[in-house]
């Protein structure tokens, strides 16, 4: 089993999007389940109904899983396996207080030296602890000998018992630390292969350890993703890109390209899942390109059937699809178009420059038949006005597209000339 571990703390991550991407596409690869598992253990940060929304973005992007499940609800779990692991004098009891530990942090900081417990509460005797009427953290016992793993993507880690030190997995209200927490929860749901963002690394060796501690025997396989950069303040947020009109599928096609080789550039999730390796990831980390993604929105986007576009776009025409495919040509986002959409239906008073021309025309158009194709509603206007070249299609572009820009209207009248009379009056 797989599992993809967000926490109800902050809004979906890019990083953490494609993360969850490439556990999907695993699991249906290895013919694994694929878990979520909310961390929901950080309870003073967590935000209300932060966890559905993360499911609700799973969901826009097509990503199933078995089941979910909340980390907070494996409490007794934790601190079972805790008590355990303290019975076994491989986990003790720990009175330093934050004061005891700033003054070791703040001496470590003068010593140009990582931060290290000082293992003094480790040979404290039964008796003493038995005594001692004050707050207490477990920590486990500092390891003897050093933590080993090869990751799928980086290959081989070697961690020292000074670099894991003796970490602490129950704080003082005993609700257990992150570490601990997924350790214990991995043996739980029995997860195979965990992949995650390479700011994890250093904390594989602990949970890594925890496991061997408790006599798990099962081999864990780990991949560490190489960090997406320059996904700056609110653009880094999945909710960020669906606002602004980027398609999930052409989101989802970016981060399987990104730092990869891939047979085509634009695809479905659905076929990277025949081709995907993981193993074939850049190594190093990737710098996200909006330029890039945009133009892989506009390739989804193109290929879209014309009726789900127009119902995106908050209409059940397919002309106004084929509308919003024109309006593409100098667009790249739904928002973008819907913007341009939006223009050809709103009320107009006059138009710069032909203010005069602008109510000829409008008057005309509003007592004008029904017309077929652009040429005869533009025959019609000249024969009853008398408009011609500038002074006709500059202030009838503006009427009919809300735009000054140069447009075919011959393109775009049969695909509005059943809303005219909404447009013109």
């Amino acid at each position: 089993m797989l599992r993809f571990a967000p926490s109800p703390i902050s809004d979906m991550s890019i990083n953490n999007l494609r993360v969850a991407i490439f556990n999907y596409i695993l699991s249906k690869q290895l013919n694994e389940q694929l878990l979520i598992r909310i961390e929901d253990i950080d309870k003073e940060n967590n935000i209300e109904g932060k966890d559905k929304e993360i499911l609700e973005i799973l969901s826009l992007f097509s990503i199933d899983y078995s089941h979910v499940v909340y980390q907070s609800e494996n409490l007794k779990y934790h601190q079972k396996l805790a008590m355990q692991l303290m019975s076994k004098k491989k986990a003790f009891s720990c009175f330093c207080g934050d004061d005891k530990l700033n003054e070791l942090k703040d001496e470590a900081k003068k010593n140009g030296k990582p931060f290290k417990y000082d293992g003094f509460c480790e040979t404290l005797s039964d008796e003493t602890v038995l005594n001692v009427n004050a707050p207490f953290t477990v920590r486990m016992k500092k390891p003897e000998q050093n933590i080993k793993f090869v990751d799928g993507l980086k290959g081989d880690f070697d961690y020292t018992p000074l670099d894991i030190d003796s970490f602490i997995i129950l704080k003082h209200d005993k609700t257990p630390t992150y570490d601990y927490a997924c350790a214990v929860d991995d043996m739980l749901y029995d997860i195979s292969t965990v992949i995650r963002d390479e700011k994890y690394t250093s904390n594989t060796p602990k949970q890594i350890y925890v496991r061997d501690t408790l006599n798990y025997s099962k081999n864990i396989d780990y991949i560490h993703l190489p960090t997406i950069l320059d996904g700056q303040d609110d653009k880094n947020f999945v909710k960020w890109f669906i606002d602004e009109g980027f398609l999930p599928s052409a989101i989802a096609n970016y981060l399987v390209l990104l730092g990869n080789k891939t047979p085509n550039e634009i695809f479905s999730l659905e076929e990277a899942i025949e081709w995907f390796d993981i193993k074939k990831l850049s190594k190093n980390s990737v710098t996200f390109d909006m330029d890039k993604l945009k133009f892989i929105n506009k390739k989804h986007i193109l290929t879209m059937d014309e009726m789900r576009l127009s119902k995106i776009l908050g209409f059940a025409d397919m002309d106004i699809g084929k509308l919003g495919k024109i309006f593409l040509e100098d667009s790249s986002t739904i928002k973008e178009i819907k913007l341009k959409i939006d223009l050809v239906f709103i009320p107009k008073s006059t138009c710069e420059g032909f203010e005069e021309e602008f109510v000829e025309l409008k008057l005309c158009m509003q007592d004008a038949p029904f017309f077929d194709n652009f040429n005869q509603l533009e025959n019609f206007i000249t024969e009853k006005t008398g408009l011609k070249g500038e002074n006709l299609l500059k202030p009838l572009t503006y009427i009919l597209t809300g735009s000054n820009n140069n447009v075919n209207l011959s393109d775009i009248y049969p695909l509005i000339k059943n809303y005219l009379g909404e447009i013109v009056k």
